[in-house]
């Protein structure tokens, strides 16, 4: 379902029962997890169906701070369109049941002039769930001060190296604002015959316990905040992470800012499986949830 980039909402009745209870959701997800990694400067954090990954992706808003965060930077992978490089959105707001999110046209004006970007159609922007499934819980962490802040919304392609070099450099200045919160959407392991990724470590014991320990294994890399040692294990594993271009795209932001004495520190609070495979018919979605401080 795309409503929540379409302009015209179902009833008004029907929305206000929707709003109501993804609402009471979002703040019961909420209410369940600490604030350890606060202010978070950014975020990883799962686009799947809240009914899966909501509770996960609480780990990660729990730690923004809205009362500092001005702009939101939402990159999340292309899924169903082919791009080499990264897309802008053709809208100017998005509208959420809770309430409408105001794309930065100013920021979007300087990006596009770097001409590093292309300009997605609207369908693509309305089939795309990556950005879309970030929105409610960016309304629900925001809504202290949501006539506050814009957000930049970024559909990344399938980047080469290279190119995660190019736009890290190019948004290492917004990461070095602190009034810039980066949401970067992204699954983990997506396992089984559907989706053509069988990896299997015996010596883990059970299915789903291999797949954790492949995860685990990407999640402590990234921790360590080395887009070449990330690029490294995703070409020896060939993990199913389908949000490894937009964390491609943030650890190069962050070796640039690091570059310049800047001490970062990411921390994963939460791991969660869609469901545990026991078996070759099994399938699962695994999710993680992090947060990106600055010292």
């Amino acid at each position: 379902m795309t409503a929540w980039v379409m302009e015209n909402l179902s009833s008004e009745p029907f929305v206000a029962l929707w709003r109501s209870q993804l609402n009471a959701q979002l703040e019961g997800w909420l209410s369940q997890v600490q604030t350890t990694k606060r202010p978070a400067r950014a975020i990883i954090t799962p686009h799947a169906g809240y009914t899966y990954c909501g509770a996960c992706a609480a780990f990660a808003y729990k730690q923004v701070d809205p009362s500092i965060t001005r702009r939101v930077f939402i990159l999340g992978p292309s899924h169903h369109v082919p791009l080499s490089r990264c897309a802008l959105s053709p809208a100017e707001v998005y509208r959420t049941p809770l309430y409408d999110l105001r794309i930065d046209q100013k920021v979007y004006a300087d990006l596009w002039k770097t001409g590093m970007f292309e300009r997605m159609t609207l369908q693509t922007d309305e089939e795309e769930h990556s950005i879309e499934m970030q929105l409610p819980y960016i309304a629900k962490a925001m809504e202290s001060h949501k006539d506050d802040f814009a957000i930049v919304p970024i559909l990344v392609g399938a980047l080469s190296e290279s190119k995660e070099q190019d736009y890290g450099k190019l948004l290492s200045k917004y990461l070095a604002d602190p009034s810039n919160l980066f949401v970067i959407s992204s699954d983990f392991c997506h396992w089984g015959q559907r989706f053509r990724y069988t990896y299997y470590d015996d010596a883990q014991g059970e299915i789903y316990s291999s797949i954790e320990h492949l995860d685990k294994m990407g999640m402590s890399i990234i921790e360590q905040l080395e887009p070449i040692s990330f690029s490294n294990y995703l070409k020896k594993y060939r993990n199913t992470i389908c949000g490894r271009h937009p964390i491609g795209v943030l650890l190069n932001a962050v070796g640039e800012l690091k570059k310049n004495g800047i001490d970062m520190n990411f921390s994963f609070l939460n791991y969660a499986q869609s469901s545990q495979c026991r078996n070759w018919q099994d399938s699962s979605v695994s999710y993680a949830a992090g947060a990106l401080i600055v010292h």
